[in-house]
């Protein structure tokens, strides 16, 4: 019952997400706009709903397939891509870049430091 609650949860910030762009003309897809609408209701919370964690902790193992539809679009715009392709390189590794350091530093700062040491202890043996 907690993980279809979280997924309802979820759900709803997706919907809300939706909404808000929508009425307000936001240039930003309607996931962005839910996911951070997410955000803040977790930041004025201060704690984690454990039904989100949870539907969230089931989500983790098909991001590559959540993130599959983007890439294979791409197949299909291929030919608006002619020329640009260093601009491309680029912000792809920028971006890739600032992804792993971003998601690395977010690691650090809000991981439990026990759970931080016993996976440093575990790299070391």
């Amino acid at each position: 019952m907690k993980l279809l609650r979280g997924f309802l949860w979820l759900l709803a910030f997706q919907l809300l997400g939706h909404a808000a762009v929508e009425l307000l003309s936001l240039p930003v897809s309607h996931a962005m706009a839910g996911l951070l609408l997410l955000l803040a209701w977790l930041l004025v919370k201060r704690r984690l709903n454990e039904s989100v964690a949870t539907a969230s902790q089931a989500l983790i193992p098909l991001l590559a397939m959540l993130i599959m539809p983007g890439v294979v679009g791409v197949f299909f715009v291929i030919d608006e891509f002619a020329g640009h392709w260093t601009a491309i390189m680029l912000a792809l590794v920028v971006g890739t870049f600032l992804s792993v350091l971003t998601t690395l530093l977010l690691m650090r700062r809000f991981m439990p430091r026990e759970a931080a040491d016993t996976d440093t202890r575990d790299r070391q043996l």
